[in-house]
This record gives structure tokens, C-alpha cells and sequence, in this order.
């Protein structure tokens, strides 16, 4: 058996009504699961960008990728492991404000998770962590089983690579230098 691991899939294209659809009927093709979603507009105007991330092998991921290449809507897909993108989530945790302040350790939360204070009412308290997956869920947990979590939110991946342009970019400058080079 071939060995999985996570791959984070960006895709770039312009704001198109049902593409969301189109995109998520190529992983379900393959039968894989699509673990997070982030979709923006990117650093490039008018071109937005679909940051996915799924479990599976190269073989795999390379079929769904030229998939999706080729849909007319698609300026271009690619795929990345972990080690070739700088990577964030963001979690949204409520608690109750009495439980909490009972519990006295806002500080100490505070301190060691790097959390932000979103909002504070008479009946509960907002706080925000952004980092690693395994961070949020770290804090959730330790939140969930000392003090109890009323409502939890994770985002999906949003990821950049690790290379000093967009890589829509390159490929948007080759596709300009040729245009040049026929004229």
C-alpha cells in the first residue's frame, strides 16, 4: 500500500459560479477526503485562490491535479507537502465567563498558547488561537477538559509558499515572455 500523507492543493482561477463544485467532484472521484478549505482572492487581481489539503499518495494527488488543470476555468493547480509552505490555521474558542473566571487561569492561557482576547461579556469570553493544527487542538482540549468549551471554530489551511513569488506568478511572466518572443 502506498503511503499517505497530507498535500495541500492550491488552485488558482477566476471567481466562477460553481467551480467549488467542479473542484470537490475531482477528489471525490479518487475517493478522497478534503480535510480543510480555504478559498480568497489571491495577491494577483481578479484571480482567486483555493487552498485544499487532503490525505493520500503522489500518484493519487498528480491524477486529481492534471483533473483539475484541465477544467477551462483553471489557470493552474498545483500540490505541496508541508515542507514546501509556510502555514497557518486560526480557531475561535467560547467559553463561559463564569466557568473561567472560576477557573483563574486566562493568564496562564494567555501566556502559554499565545491567544488572544476577541471579546468579553457578562456571559462568556472569546478567545482566538492562530498556529499548527495540533496547537489549536492542544488548547482545545486542555480548554475542554478543564474549564468546558461552549463553541469551537477551526478555519482551514491558508498556506503560501515557500518560494519568493506566487507560483502563478512564473507562470503568468513565462506565458507573457513567449507572447513577447512571437511578436
Amino acid at each position: 500500500m502506498k503511503e499517505k500523507i497530507l498535500y495541500t492543493v492550491t488552485i488558482f482561477s477566476e471567481n466562477q459560479v460553481g467551480l467549488l463544485n467542479q473542484i470537490t467532484i475531482a477528489f471525490n472521484r479518487r475517493q478522497l477526503n478534503i480535510e480543510t478549505l480555504s478559498v480568497s482572492p489571491s495577491a494577483l487581481e481578479g484571480v482567486h485562490k483555493f487552498t485544499i489539503t487532503t490525505w493520500t499518495d503522489k500518484d493519487t494527488i498528480e491524477m486529481v491535479i492534471n483533473q483539475i488543470d484541465k477544467r477551462v476555468d483553471i489557470l493552474k493547480a498545483y500540490y505541496n507537502t508541508d515542507d514546501e509552505l509556510v502555514f497557518q490555521e486560526i480557531a475561535l474558542y467560547k467559553i463561559a465567563t463564569e466557568s473561567l473566571l472560576k477557573a483563574g487561569t486566562l493568564e496562564t492561557l494567555i501566556r502559554k498558547y499565545d491567544i488572544r482576547v476577541l471579546e468579553i461579556t457578562e456571559t462568556c469570553v472569546v478567545l482566538e488561537k492562530t498556529g499548527l493544527y495540533d496547537e489549536t487542538q492542544q488548547l482545545f482540549h486542555e480548554l475542554n477538559d478543564s474549564i468546558g468549551v461552549l463553541q469551537f471554530i477551526r478555519s482551514g489551511r491558508v498556506a503560501i509558499t515557500r518560494s519568493r513569488l506566487e507560483r502563478l506568478s512564473d507562470m503568468l511572466a513565462d506565458i507573457e515572455e513567449k507572447y513577447k518572443n512571437l511578436m
